[in-house]
């Protein structure tokens, strides 16, 4: 049993060798023939590409590895397939996979899918099916225009809309759309058909219609709109009362109604009207009059350059405006102010102080006589000379020794 084992083993190294060997004489034979010899697989085809190369592939209808074996497909096309079958990727499938809609039926005719939706279901059914909707029979509406639709007894209903005649189901209509829909001596108002006369005024009569417009007119000696209202009022100014002299077309009106505006005084000057505002007020009397403020006092502001205005008081107590320079000015409020060298210490150099705006020396005026002064961080630093003492910064005087007794 071990000696066939061995001599197994010892044939089949020999035909590894043998392949080995054979494989680059294949190769080369394959090189310089192409596709003489044929060395596709079964069922296979060859074609030489550039420069003699065989190149293998699968016939339509095949598949597998065209260098060891092609298999033939169960279909090329549809007709290799029973009717209820569809041909997909070589192989006859059903058709109605995946094809139909949520709730729809499925039914494979001629290798096609045919979607339905059940009975009592409605909708698209490549998409989704859904129960029926009494309501859905009015949309779209089996009416007419102007009309409304409603389910009665699962039946669907037409009737003409509020205000609307005619027959629903070919369209209502209103009583009329236009004047020529009524008689001559008629109009029509909000769809109805309403006498044209109405159209005249308080005290006025109705002259003639035409082409339905009323024709009215004033009586005699009555004055106004004859579309609106007839009366007498006046026939000129002489007519008017003091308070409205102005007698425009039969009214008398008071000239300075509306001419000023809010809070202005109208005076009349003959019938021109006057408008002012009053005296503890400001502002343009043709728009607007309103009491006045201390801040009227500085608007426009009549101080000078760099300079704000304040309200203030003079000697007597009256208002008038009071003119400063600005924070780190000086000069005359009144026409100009320059800003000055500085605004606070830390603009000086240590020996000088910000006083006044400008930068000077601290020491001045600020120690004693006869005392030496030392600017230092913007302050005076007073001293009494040696050999005084005191107060630096009232007065030094001379050191006074006294002799000392001596005890024996």
């Amino acid at each position: 049993m071990m000696e066939q084992r061995q001599r197994g083993l010892l044939g089949l190294t020999f035909m590894v060798l043998a392949i080995a060997v054979a494989l680059p004489q294949l190769a080369i034979a394959a090189q310089s023939y192409g596709c003489s010899g044929n060395p596709c697989g079964v069922n296979a085809v060859c074609q030489e590409a550039a420069g003699g190369r065989p190149v293998c592939s699968c016939p339509p209808g095949y598949s597998g590895n065209p260098l060891t074996h092609c298999n033939r497909g169960e279909c090329l096309d549809n007709v290799d397939c029973r009717g209820d079958l569809q041909c997909k990727d070589n192989r006859c499938v059903n058709p109605c996979v995946g094809a139909c809609g949520i709730g729809s039926n499925c039914d494979a005719r001629n290798h096609v899918a045919v979607c339905s939706c059940p009975a009592g279901y409605n909708g698209d059914p490549y998409h989704a099916c859904h129960l029926n909707d009494p309501e859905e029979q009015c949309h779209p509406s089996p009416c007419g225009v102007n009309t409304k639709c409603e389910i009665i007894n699962g039946v669907p209903t037409c009737s003409c809309h509020h205000g609307y005649l005619g027959n629903p189901l070919s369209g209502c209509r209103h009583e009329c759309e236009h004047d020529g829909d009524c008689s001559s001596r008629d109009m029509c108002s909000n769809f109805k058909c309403v006498p044209s006369c109405g159209q005249c005024g308080s005290g006025a009569s109705c002259k003639t219609v035409a082409n339905h417009r009323a024709v009215c007119e004033c009586p005699k000696g009555y004055i106004g709109s004859a579309y609106t209202e007839c009366r007498p009022e006046c026939y000129g100014d002489v007519d008017c009362p003091a308070g409205r002299p102005a007698c425009f077309y039969g009214i008398c009106k008071n000239t300075c109604e509306g001419a000023c505006g809010v809070g202005a005084d109208c005076n009349l000057r003959g019938l021109t009207p006057v408008c002012s505002c009053p005296r503890d007020m400001t502002g343009d009397p043709f728009v607007r009059c309103r009491p006045f403020t201390k801040e009227d006092l500085c608007d426009p502001n009549p101080c000078g350059t760099n300079a704000i205005c304040v309200p203030g008081h003079d000697n007597t107590g009256r208002e008038r405006p009071v003119c400063n320079c600005l924070p780190g000015h000086t000069g005359n409020p009144l026409t100009h102010c320059t800003r000055g060298e500085c605004l606070s210490n830390n603009e000086c150099p240590d020996h000088r102080a910000c006083i006044n705006y400008q930068c000077i020396d601290p020491c001045i005026g600020k120690c004693a006589t006869g005392a030496s002064c030392e600017p230092k961080a913007h302050l005076a630093v007073c001293r009494c000379p040696p050999g005084q003492s005191g107060d630096a910064l009232v007065s030094c005087r001379q050191t006074r020794t006294f002799p000392v007794a001596k005890y024996h």
